[in-house]
């Protein structure tokens, strides 16, 4: 049996249009390379030959990836525990200034050791999380008390029936990507939205460090969206984007990464102005931010 995904259209918008661009490193697990192609019409950018859903599990099997593990060893990932703590605030006002309700039903989807569903959940909203790793699902609930749920549940859920739908740092892990979409539409209710960040590889910090940047993280991450991209693929499944919000502390730490990957250690200036310079490039248009959040509606 095949244990890989290999296109011939675009995962996105179905062209058939799609040439190689450049091969990435996976730094976090196990050393292989892999090719990332480009669609022409959309400007997608995705990892080809990538595990399939099957195998994808052993490639996030490291105390490195962070998400999954909860570590503070070493410098850049105590300063990732840092920088969570801020994000967290930041993520629960912005679905308070969006929905101006202080409570209601949200989906939190990939929800990795389970922060955000407890953040959200000490703060009166009611929340179903879900998480394909059981190792992350065990350390949410030692952690934050919180029970997650197997991914699979999804497709099991009533429609209708969350104001807000997040995915952070998620849409780039999903196989099976316009079913998925879909999906989510059918579970939002009508005056809902949907919360999709994903690292934008047409930001500066993206064009410095090129095959290093750290933000392809291969092969987890099996597509690398522009804001052209993602906007098409929102509309190919009958929602629309309707705002675009930055993520600016991401430029810093995927800089501080992709430097360590290129140097064999983290080059703290040179990664520091890097991400500095990055934000300001994108200060008058978040849409160039190395990490763009998609608000989303019906």
């Amino acid at each position: 049996m095949n244990s890989i995904t290999h296109y011939s259209y675009c995962p996105a918008c179905g062209s058939s249009s799609i040439n190689p661009v450049l091969t990435a490193k996976d730094y976090t697990v196990s050393g292989q390379n892999f090719a990332i192609w480009r669609c022409d019409n959309c400007s997608l950018r995705f990892t080809q030959d990538a595990p399939d859903a099957n195998k994808i599990g052993d490639y996030y099997k490291s105390e490195n990836y962070i998400s999954h593990s909860n570590i503070s060893k070493g410098i850049i990932n105590r300063l990732y525990q840092v920088i969570r703590k801020k994000t967290l605030r930041q993520k629960r006002k912005l679905i308070f200034k969006l929905t101006h309700k202080k409570s209601g039903e949200l989906l939190d989807v990939g929800s990795g050791t389970g922060a955000f569903v407890n953040e959200m959940k000490e703060n009166g909203w009611r929340v179903v999380g879900l998480e394909p790793d059981p190792g992350a699902r065990r350390i949410a609930q030692e952690v934050f008390n919180c029970e997650l749920k197997n991914v699979h549940e999804l497709f099991r859920l009533p429609a209708n029936s969350f104001d807000v739908i997040t995915l952070w740092h998620v849409l780039e892990h999903v196989h099976d990507l316009q079913n998925y979409l879909r999906h989510l539409k059918n579970l939002l209710r009508q005056d809902g939205r949907v919360i999709i960040a994903v690292p934008n590889y047409t930001s500066y910090d993206a064009s410095v460090y090129k095959e290093y940047w750290a933000a392809y993280d291969v092969p987890r991450h099996l597509y690398h969206f522009s804001p052209l991209s993602m906007n098409l693929l929102i509309e190919k499944n009958e929602m629309k984007v309707i705002d675009y919000k930055p993520m600016w502390f991401d430029s810093f730490y995927v800089s501080l990464l992709s430097a360590k990957y290129k140097n064999q250690r983290p080059k703290w200036l040179g990664a520091t102005w890097v991400g500095f310079l990055s934000n300001l490039k994108a200060a008058s248009d978040v849409r160039k931010c190395s990490s763009v959040i998609y608000i989303v509606s019906k």
